[in-house]
Formats: structure tokens, C-alpha cells, sequence
């Protein structure tokens, strides 16, 4: 049987299980409060298989050519092989997904050298004279 791998935009109680993964991976600290998180047309998930591995958000404006993709987020009990190479394809989804919303530049803050990794990997700049390497690409 050939996995089943879907891209999508948030659902409902998509953003409850996001907060349960930040509270695994960020020891007990506050999940980003709704609120602050970009609408759900710009809130990226991936599934395999009906299981949500990896969720991503894109903060853009109508009107600038410039986006932010933060708060990267995975399922901490997901631990297949395939794992890294369904974060970078989201990655490369919001690449794409952001082309067609008019975006010539992303950027973003690598908060451990894993994703600066994958980062460098898909072709993103890393400037490590910054504090959290920074990351952007032009698209």
C-alpha cells in the first residue's frame, strides 16, 4: 500500500494538537496563543496516513512580496524514517504555496541546528553572525 501524504491548511482542532506538541517540545512553555498565529489559510499542516506529522505558519501581507514561516512544529510521537523528509516538504510546500501567493522572499529563525540543516539542505542562506540563525531565500 502507498502512503497516503496530504498537505493542508489547518481544520478544526488542528491548533489544540499543534499546543500539545509545542508543550512536549518546549518543556511546559507557553504555546503561541491563537490569536497570534496567522489565519488558517496560512496555517500549513502535513498527514500521512490520517496522522498529522508536521505543522508550519506563514505570516503574510496582501500586498508585500515578503513572508514569514515560523513556529515549525512535529508530532514528538511520530518516529518514522520519513520523518525529516515530510519537515523539509512542507518547507518546500510553503516555498511553493508562497510563489503563488506573490512572495519573492522568505524568511524565518532557526531555533536548533536540525532545522538550520534542513534549512541549508533546501537551499536557504543561514547567516550564523545572528543570535537564532536567521534564514531566508529568495524564491
Amino acid at each position: 500500500m502507498k502512503d497516503k501524504i496530504i498537505y493542508r491548511n489547518f481544520q478544526k482542532g488542528d491548533y489544540e494538537e499543534a499546543c500539545k506538541w509545542w508543550d512536549w517540545w518546549w518543556k511546559g512553555e507557553a504555546p503561541i496563543e491563537r490569536e497570534l498565529l496567522p489565519p488558517d489559510e496560512h496555517c500549513f499542516l502535513v498527514e500521512k496516513n490520517n496522522i498529522p506529522i508536521v505543522a508550519g505558519f506563514l505570516y503574510a501581507h496582501a500586498k508585500a512580496p515578503v513572508g514569514y514561516f515560523t513556529y515549525m512544529v512535529s508530532n514528538p510521537d511520530y518516529r518514522e524514517k520519513d520523518r525529516r523528509n515530510i519537515i523539509e516538504s512542507l518547507i518546500q510546500y510553503v516555498e511553493d504555496e508562497s510563489k503563488k501567493q506573490g512572495i519573492k522572499f522568505l524568511f524565518t529563525v532557526c531555533g536548533s541546528t536540525h532545522m538550520e540543516n534542513i534549512h541549508t539542505k533546501l537551499g536557504w542562506t543561514v547567516d550564523k553572525t545572528a543570535p537564532a540563525y536567521e534564514t531566508f531565500k529568495y524564491i
